[in-house]
Formats: structure tokens, sequence, C-alpha cells
């Protein structure tokens, strides 16, 4: 359920996306807003909603497992030398204003707060633009600034000690289909060889559907991409990969992801031009 504050993005008179402002969740999703459902032009949905695999993954949004111990991911938190545990010290992202908001974006203000403290104040920017008759794009920027006294580092379960699970910032939950989705880069292809690398944009396709991701900015291209298409599809830029991400007080992060929403399959040139074109309009 929710409220009726939840603003139905359009791309040429065609609603593809609606944004849950203040969703009513348990706390140990860690509720936040979210995106949720995303369609191509054609209509066909790309993003899923608290799913039986993980109930916590919530459409398009940000989500980050380690706020200096503070979990607003969702779920379980992983604890060095003992795994994934249910702990309580899930966070919350709350919406606080809109800044602007037309048919195609809005500029969000919001408080990540825990244990009835405001850690972060972000400032997140969403638009939806066409590119083709069959493909749009959705341009997500997110700005974190450190609102306490004190250092804040952002971590990951890859951090605190699971490999290869560098998982945490902008992510994307896509629809689960009977077959597991094609990811590849301008260079690679698959799962494994695609997981954990850093490239200029990632590919995820489904049976009648491509979603392009691109990092936008210098910061973002840094991240490496966080891939999961064999247990769930999922796509993410890992904000904390090998070591945390601190934040001094006052200091801002910023990220910017674009992603190609088309309808049916596209080619490694198809997506590349697609994405330059995404990124630079």
């Amino acid at each position: 359920m929710t409220t009726n504050d939840s603003p139905v993005l359009r791309v040429a008179g065609r609603p593809v996306g609606r944004y849950v402002t203040r969703p009513e969740l348990p706390a140990r999703f860690s509720p936040r807003p979210y995106l949720h459902p995303v369609t191509t032009l054609a209509g066909t949905a790309v993003t899923e909603l608290s799913p039986a695999d993980h109930p916590h993954h919530l459409g398009v949004g940000v989500a980050v497992p380690d706020v200096e111990g503070h979990n607003f991911w969702g779920g379980r938190t992983f604890v060095r030398d003992q795994g994934p545990t249910e702990l309580d010290n899930h966070g919350a992202q709350r919406h606080s204003s809109f800044q602007l908001r037309d048919p195609d974006g809005f500029v969000e203000e919001l408080r990540w707060v825990a244990s009835g403290a405001e850690l972060l104040r972000e400032r997140r920017t969403v638009a939806a633009g066409e590119l083709t008759d069959t493909a749009w794009a959705l341009d997500f920027t997110f700005s974190l600034t450190n609102v306490t006294s004190g250092l804040i580092s952002i971590g990951s379960p890859d951090t605190n000690g699971r490999p290869g699970a560098a998982y945490g910032g902008f992510f994307w939950r896509a629809r689960k289909e009977r077959e597991a989705p094609h990811v590849f880069t301008a260079d690679h292809e698959g799962e494994e060889r695609v997981h954990g690398t850093r490239a200029d944009w990632l590919a995820l396709a489904g049976s009648t559907w491509t979603l392009v991701l691109a990092g936008a900015t210098d910061g973002t291209r840094q991240d490496p991409w966080f891939v999961r298409t064999a247990e769930y599809p999922g796509v993410g830029s890992s904000l904390a990969s090998g070591e945390r991400l601190p934040i001094e007080p006052g200091d801002t992060v910023v990220r910017r992801v674009v992603t190609v929403v088309a309808d049916g399959p596209l080619s490694r040139d198809e997506a590349a031009a697609l994405v330059r074109k995404a990124v630079t309009r």
C-alpha cells in the first residue's frame, strides 16, 4: 500500500514508470522510495517489487547495505566471520519534498535515518526522455551529503569479508523470466566475466527487452558493476568494492547512472550507440 504521492513518469505521453515516495514496508526491508513498475515504450515491465527470492528488492532505486553499520539495503546483514545475520540495524530513506516535479522527471530531497538520527541527506534527480520509437532513457543522479559531525563510511558485504558481493548504490531489480537474461559489455559477456568489472556500459537482455546501464560521470565509471543473472536478474553500480567509501562531515558523494530501456534485443553496436545518445542528450 502507498500514499497518493506517487508521480508517474511519462515519455512521449506514455507512462513508463511509477515512483513511490512513501512505501509502507516492514522495517527489515529498509523502507525507501523506488521506481516500479518501469516499462518499455511497448508496455513490457522490466522491474520487480518484493520478489519471493529477495523480498527487500524494490524495483529501481538506491540501496546500501552498510552505512556506518546501518542497513539501508534490507534483509540480513553480512557480518565478518559469521555470515548473513538478522540484525535490528535497518535504516530508512525518508522523502522530504520535491524541489521540482514534471511529467518527465523530478528533483527530490530525502533523509537517510537510522536509530533516530539523520546520517545522510540526499538530493535525487530523475529524468525520462525518448531516444527512438522503441527506446527511452532513465537518467538517475543521487548526491549523498554527510550531515553528522563525524566521518561516515559506506561499506558492502565485500568490504566486510564476502568477496564478490560489493553490492550497494544504484540498483535495478529486473524482471525474472523463465530464462536468465543475457549480460554483456563492449568487451565481455556472461555473468562470470562481467560481474565486478569496470565498463562504460553494461547491457542486460531479457526475452523481449534490453536494459543498457552506463555510468555518466568519471566517479561513477570507476565503480565496478554488480551483476546477477543466474540466481536472479539484477544489476547495480558498486559504491564500496574492496574498501569502504569515506564521507567527511559536510562532504558529498555524487553518482549518475543513465539506463536505456529498449524493446527487443540490441546488438553491441546498437547498445553502444543508444547509450551514447542517452548520456549526451
